[in-house]
């Protein structure tokens, strides 16, 4: 049964630092194959505790949208975690360059344990088994950042928008989704702040018009506004099912 666990929802420094939500990023299974994404602080200890528990070993690859520590802190560890401390050299890690080379954060010994290390660009296409996750483009962010669109015969294209600024063309990038996951860190706009708002996702959604989206990767501000009680009012305004995630959520693929 294809589905999206939510491992965390954490989105700024201070509810991570404080563990206000948890940080542990994505478990996608779909079609025989598993694979993480932004294994933030807590990764490993929700992937063993949660219930059901999930099998690292039996990850196929990990995709790092971005190196900043909520995304990529637990990345070591998981590497390790799918190829049993390097004895089974096996998987890929998908990354941007500067998180592999300039300040890097995964180990250099770290990095000879997946059968392949790949870089992550515009418009590359990673596969992996049955899965292809297209790169639509390159998001505006401190550091290089990328998100995806999952494309899987049977299945929803389902896409990935992680941490960034709004800017022109980002919806057309999308577009074509059946299911979008934003970051949305903000409930209100902040000028010069490269980190979605929930009016700009609203906008971002009501362009790309998926048949669900999904709000994840909250600040203090969307929780202090109490972002999980005000999905059917977005769902209202934007004409799309908006889902609030939730720490330990799975969202079933096949449903969709």
């Amino acid at each position: 049964m294809p589905y999206i666990k939510f491992l965390g929802t954490a989105g700024s420094r201070f509810v991570m630092i404080k563990q206000l939500r948890a940080s542990g990023g994505m478990w996608f299974s779909a079609v025989g194959t598993n694979f993480l994404v932004d294994p933030g602080p807590g990764s490993l200890v929700r992937i063993i505790k949660g219930r059901p528990k999930l099998d690292p070993s039996t990850l196929d690859f990990i995709f790092l949208s971005h190196k900043h520590l909520d995304h990529s802190c637990d990345i070591n560890l998981m590497i390790e975690a799918m190829t049993n401390g390097g004895f089974n050299k096996k998987g890929v890690v998908f990354a941007p360059m500067d998180a592999l080379e300039e300040d890097p954060v995964i180990f250099r010994y770290v990095l000879k344990y997946p059968e392949k290390v790949e870089t992550v660009v515009s418009g590359k296409t990673c596969k992996m088994k049955n899965i292809s996750l297209e790169i639509p483009a390159r998001l505006h962010h401190r550091v290089e950042t990328y998100g995806f669109k999952m494309k899987c015969e049977g299945l929803p294209v389902v896409s990935y928008l992680p941490d960034t600024g709004d800017f022109e063309g980002l919806a057309d990038a999308y577009s074509g989704s059946d299911v979008l996951i934003i970051n949305t860190l903000l409930f209100e706009r902040k000028d010069g702040v490269d980190h979605m708002s929930l009016p700009e996702a609203e906008e971002i959604i009501r362009a790309v018009k998926p048949k669900k989206a999904i709000l994840t990767h909250f600040g203090m501000q969307m929780l202090k506004n109490r972002i999980w009680e005000k999905g059917p009012e977005i769902s209202e305004r934007t004409g799309t099912e908006v889902i609030i995630a939730g720490d330990g959520m799975k969202v079933h693929l096949d449903r969709i």
